[in-house]
C-alpha cells in the first residue's frame, strides 16, 4: 500500500493557477526528490501535501486515509478535525529555515510534542530524544538554545524533532536553501543516512548530485505541471524533455 497517494492536486492563487492536475504516488521505502526551476509549484506542491495549504481540487491519501477527497462540485473537502489530526501524525516536514522555538532548549524542542500531542511517557522520550541527539552528532547541545547553535546544526535539531514523532513519511522543503556551501553538506549526510535506514522521504531540492545519488525517483516540475518523472538515471543523467535537459545543464557534478 502506498504511504500517500496525491491525485489531480489543483491550486490557484487569485489568478496564478500554481498546480495543474498534479498526482504523484509515494510508497514505502521511497527517497523522491522534486526539482524544477523557482516558481515551478515545488514547494506549493509540498504544503498541500503536508495541509498547510488547502487545494481546490483533488485528493490526499495517507496510509489509505483521506484527507482530503472531491466533493460533487469537483472541490476539495477535508476530513474532519480529529481524523486530519491523526493523519496528520503520518508525517514529518523539515522546513528550510529550521522553525525551532527560541525559547525552548535543543531538546525540549525535540520533547514538546511527543509528550503534548502524542500523550507519550516524558522517560521514554527523553531517552528517544537523546538518542536522536547522538544520531545528528549533537548530544552535548542538549541543553543549549538555537541562538546558540549554527545554521547546520539547527538544522540538524529540526530533523531530529520531525524524527521524534516518528513519522511514516518525511517531507524536506529546500532543507539546505538557507545554509551556507559548507554547512549544506553536513544535513545531506544526514539525509543520506536515513535513506540507507529506509527513511520514507519526499524532498524538494535545488541539490542536483545529492537528488541523482540519494533518490530512487525523481520529478521535475515546471509550471504547475510534471514534465519528467522517473530514476534519478532517466531523469538526471540522461533527460528526454527539452526542458529537463536546459533546465540541468545549469547544473554540473
Amino acid at each position: 500500500m502506498a504511504l500517500l497517494e496525491i491525485k489531480n492536486i489543483k491550486k490557484t492563487f487569485e489568478d496564478l493557477e500554481v498546480l495543474k492536475n498534479i498526482s504523484i504516488e509515494v510508497n514505502e521505502g521511497d527517497v523522491l526528490s522534486i526539482i524544477g526551476p523557482s516558481g515551478s509549484g515545488k514547494s506549493t506542491l509540498l504544503r498541500c501535501a503536508t495541509m498547510l495549504e488547502r487545494m481546490d481540487s483533488g485528493e490526499l491519501i495517507y496510509l489509505g486515509e483521506h484527507a482530503a477527497w472531491n466533493n460533487e462540485y469537483g472541490n476539495s473537502v477535508y476530513a474532519k478535525k480529529t481524523d486530519l489530526k491523526r493523519i496528520q501524525g503520518y508525517f514529518g516536514l523539515v522546513f528550510q529555515n529550521f522553525n525551532l522555538f527560541p525559547h525552548y532548549s535543543v531538546l525540549k524542542n525535540l520533547m514538546d510534542a511527543p509528550i503534548h500531542v502524542q500523550k507519550r511517557d516524558k522517560n521514554e522520550v527523553k531517552k528517544e530524544c537523546m538518542e536522536l541527539l547522538r544520531r545528528m552528532g549533537l548530544e552535548d547541545k542538549a541543553d543549549a538554545y538555537p541562538c546558540q547553535l549554527s545554521g547546520g546544526q539547527q538544522q540538524r535539531v529540526s530533523i531530529a524533532r520531525a524524527l521524534a514523532m516518528n513519522p511514516k513519511l518525511l517531507f524536506f522543503d529546500e532543507p539546505t536553501s538557507a545554509l551556507d556551501p559548507e554547512l549544506t553538506g553536513e544535513i545531506l549526510k544526514v539525509i543520506k543516512e536515513l535513506a540507507n535506514d529506509h527513511m520514507t522521504m519526499v524532498i524538494v531540492t535545488h541539490e542536483m548530485s545529492f537528488a541523482r545519488d540519494v533518490s530512487n525517483r525523481v520529478i521535475f516540475m515546471e509550471n504547475g505541471y510534471i514534465i519528467e518523472e522517473g530514476s534519478p538515471d532517466e531523469v538526471i543523467t540522461n533527460p528526454k524533455n527539452p526542458r529537463t535537459k536546459e533546465f540541468l545543464s545549469n547544473f554540473t557534478g
